[in-house]
């Protein structure tokens, strides 16, 4: 029997001019999702949203990557900082969800930790002779602000966000995108493969019909760019109308000239990192597989400079987030079905538009992490 990582690679050795889709057996495998687990993930720099969630010393958010607990934070000094989020005892989770601490005490047995990992206390241990405070601190994880993004990694060996992901700052460096501002964070879950949500966010051949009700009508197929991709990400841009006024620059903005004033750009970052940049606005997406059929999502999102001083910034901000809501529920009913589908006795993959060449660079892409 063919494993999923053989068929995948047939499909990817062929020309661009020939391609189609990844095949079925990628998205519903089980052990092809361990594979991505253990050869991409926890290989890879993953995001956790933007770094001024992360605001004041003590602030924290707890998440999994590749399976391992994590907790990012500032610490004392206000540096950004990830930790193991496993208890040097007996093991406990020690935080969950985000907020804001002063130590980090153990839910179990009450051992506490400064904020840069070291062991603060232990209660009853002074009978054991093997215990030493001083050496016993929390695992540190590598992390990174790169650009305001908050990235980890599990791997000690990985080159910098600036060196995997070489080739953004010429292509949108001229946005400043590490000054826009979050302005909202939620977390959700969906019925579907972590790989269909990415490949969705990858093309905009699907916005005339999913999204029909909502920006559908803001672009053209005509207008819409997918030229060649970069080792660590791909991308394309198209142009948005005045029925989409966030997406254009701020009148204010004397900086940007010609159709660089309604320019969005759609950035892939390998693996799962999916950013919307705008002059006024940006969206993002980071995604954890949890099952081959479902995937959690980090969705966040906020404004330019330009709009966060504008007197009607909430009003802004609010006219955005009613869009991006309407948006995302259009996004979950295509990729849903598209994995519903998937479970069809008749379901195979297509060939592709030239304007899914992201699709096809990313299963190169994870081709290559897990060889067939």
């Amino acid at each position: 029997m063919t494993s999923p990582a053989a068929e995948l690679a047939r499909t990817v050795a062929r020309p661009f001019g020939e391609a189609a889709a990844m095949p079925v057996s990628v998205y519903v495998s089980p052990e092809f999702l361990a594979a991505e687990q253990s050869e991409i993930f926890a290989k890879s720099w993953i995001c956790a949203g933007r770094a001024d969630a992360l605001a004041s010393p003590g602030d924290y958010l707890a998440l999994e990557i590749a399976g391992e607990p994590v907790i990012v934070l500032r610490d004392g000094e206000g540096r950004l900082r990830a930790l193991s989020n496993v208890c040097r005892h007996r093991m406990s989770v020690l935080l969950e969800g985000r907020g804001h601490v002063r130590a980090i005490t153990c839910p179990y047995h009450a051992w506490t930790y400064n904020l840069d990992g070291s062991l603060r206390g232990a209660p009853a241990m002074e009978r054991n002779g093997s215990f030493c405070r001083a050496e016993t601190r929390l695992p540190e994880i590598r992390a990174e602000d790169w650009k305001g993004w908050i990235l980890l990694t599990l791997d000690p060996e990985l080159p910098p966000p600036e060196e995997v992901f070489a080739g953004i700052e010429g292509l949108v460096g001229y946005l400043g995108m590490e000054s826009y501002t979050e302005t909202f964070r939620e977390e959700h879950r969906w019925n579907t493969n972590w790989k269909i949500l990415a490949e969705n966010f990858m093309e905009s051949y699907h916005l005339p019909m999913c999204h029909a009700g909502t920006i559908g009508g803001a672009s053209k197929l005509s207008e819409m760019v997918c030229p060649e991709g970069f080792p660590g990400f791909n991308y394309h841009h198209i142009l948005k109308d005045e029925r989409v006024p966030l997406a254009l620059a701020h009148p204010s903005n004397a900086g940007l000239k010609g159709e660089d004033r309604r320019r969005t750009w759609l950035l892939a970052l390998y693996p799962s990192l999916l950013v919307t940049l705008t002059p006024g606005y940006f969206w993002y997406l980071s995604l954890t597989p949890d099952g081959p059929d479902h995937v959690k999502i980090l969705f966040g999102g906020g404004l330019s400079p330009d709009f966060m001083a504008d007197p009607e910034a909430e009003a802004h901000f609010a006219a955005l987030k009613g869009l991006l809501d309407e948006v995302n529920d259009e996004d979950r009913g295509c990729t849903e079905r598209v994995w519903k589908g998937m479970q069809s006795r008749f379901a195979a993959p297509g060939p592709l538009s030239h304007l899914e060449r992201p699709n096809w660079e990313f299963a190169r892409w994870i081709s290559e992490r897990i060889p067939g």
